[in-house]
């Protein structure tokens, strides 16, 4: 069906439908664009319509960013967007019906815009198409529901509980009883992906105080799962709020309890559909191990994306579940990439790094990206991580903002990776943000110093 009988076909299916929300995502993978009249969401599906090319170039607090060159100096054109039909869905959870479309930017002759974050992952699995090689990739999210009144001092505290008004901080991870409390809520999620054709598979509790981890079933378009992890977010806060309750992907919202990560799964398909990733006698192939190789060898540098904000090196300490090295290793947990072969059909790699505040993206282009080069290279790993034994052949993670960015910055990998030109809009994002942080006196340091020296 054209995208025109797809739009008609899905409005007679729909006929309270009054709203389309259609937007692209921009470099933090926030959602940004318009709501759009019932009477106009044949047009806009039709012909597409105009959003500004900055749009993609805006910091965390939707301010544009001089420095990547979309807005200053350019007199701040459109470019012109097209709907990604297989997202026309609707979206349950607010009160007026509406219903959802991601845009993706093309230019004026018809090619992809290079500042738009589904084409730099776009271009990436380009890179496998012409190898014959179909990533199949699965991801899971932690998060943390949160209570929704909050204030200065008081910004972060689990929910009240469903019966009484208090605030449980037990962990309780893999409780049954704590899933029972949020049921409804959970419950509405699970047909919210139904509807939107979300793939979500479990749901468990975690490690932190009302935290909560859901997976994605495996997909073979990364592209897919990318937008499917963008609609998984939306489906949760929405739903939260709905039920009187807040969602935050917050890398590490609380100080002193678990952060939260986005596990990435995949393995690679050859032109028969046969998993690369599986050797002989139930072994991990030499493919596997390359490309395992090539992520070690690309994370550091990578991690401005993995890590892309300044809370997000809080979750890279000591005590908590995220990698502070690159490393490999066989069913360990505590490895940056783990190594899964209890089967053969599923043989794959975890990559552990990610945070769940990261965009999704461009986080699949750099993981894929890195295996892809040391499948190419013939990249070799070294020996596995046992346990949680981590040497000096081990490289540290960079667990600050300002180095991850002095690596992200001088690495020709990223180049690679994004395209040159998108490197330095994300760069000039990132160091935007930073200079702002930079700026920002934190109640921690008026609370020790204002009075004491």
């Amino acid at each position: 069906m054209s995208p025109s009988e797809l739009a008609s076909a899905f409005l007679d299916a729909h006929p309270d439908i009054e709203v389309i929300e259609a937007f692209v995502i921009d470099a933090n993978g926030v959602p940004r664009g318009k709501w759009i009249p019932r009477d106009r969401a044949r047009d806009v599906i039709d012909n597409g319509m105009a959003l500004p090319r900055s749009i993609y170039a805006l910091d965390v607090w939707g301010r544009d960013v001089l420095g990547a060159g979309l807005a200053e100096g350019t007199g701040d054109p459109d470019g012109h967007c097209h709907p990604i039909m297989r997202t026309l869905a609707p979206v349950p959870w607010l009160s007026r019906p509406t219903a959802q479309v991601f845009l993706g930017m093309r230019n004026d002759d018809g090619t992809d815009f290079y500042a738009d974050p589904r084409n730099v992952l776009t271009a990436v699995l380009d890179k496998y198409r012409a190898r014959g090689l179909t990533p199949v990739v699965a991801v899971e999210f932690e998060f943390y529901i949160i209570d929704p009144v909050h204030s200065a001092l008081d910004p972060v505290r689990p929910p009240n509980s469903r019966d009484v008004r208090w605030q449980s901080r037990q962990t309780q991870v893999l409780s049954i009883s704590e899933l029972h409390e949020f049921e409804a809520v959970l419950a509405d999620i699970a047909h919210a992906c139904d509807a939107q054709q979300v793939p979500v598979d479990t749901f468990l509790r975690e490690n932190g105080p009302g935290q909560y981890e859901v997976n994605l079933k495996h997909v073979d378009d990364a592209l897919l799962a990318a937008d499917h992890s963008v609609m998984l977010k939306r489906i949760i806060k929405g739903f939260m709020r709905k039920h009187d309750y807040d969602a935050t992907f917050m890398a590490k919202p609380y100080g002193n309890h678990a952060g939260s990560g986005m596990h990435i799964h995949f393995s690679l398909l050859d032109a028969q559909g046969r998993n690369v990733f599986a050797g002989e006698n139930g072994k991990p192939s030499d493919t596997l191990l390359s490309a395992a190789a090539g992520l070690v060898a690309s994370m550091a540098d990578s991690m401005a994306v993995f890590a892309p904000n300044a809370n997000s090196y809080r979750r890279v300490t000591l005590s908590e579940h995220a990698p502070m090295f690159a490393s490999w290793g066989h069913e360990t947990r505590s490895a940056a990439v783990r190594v899964i072969s209890d089967r053969p059909s599923s043989t794959r790699l975890e990559h552990r790094v990610a945070g769940a505040d990261a965009n999704p993206y461009l986080v699949l282009a750099a993981i894929l990206d890195g295996a892809l080069l040391g499948v190419s290279e013939g990249l070799q790993p070294g020996p596995p991580l046992v346990a949680d034994n981590h040497t000096d052949r081990h490289e540290p993670l960079p667990n600050n903002w300002d180095y991850a960015l002095e690596l992200f910055s001088a690495s020709t990998f990223t180049a690679d990776c994004l395209g040159p030109a998108y490197k330095q809009l994300y760069l000039a994002c990132k160091n935007q943000e930073l200079t702002e942080f930079r700026g920002r006196v934190t109640d921690v340091e008026y609370d020790a110093f204002i009075k004491t020296v």
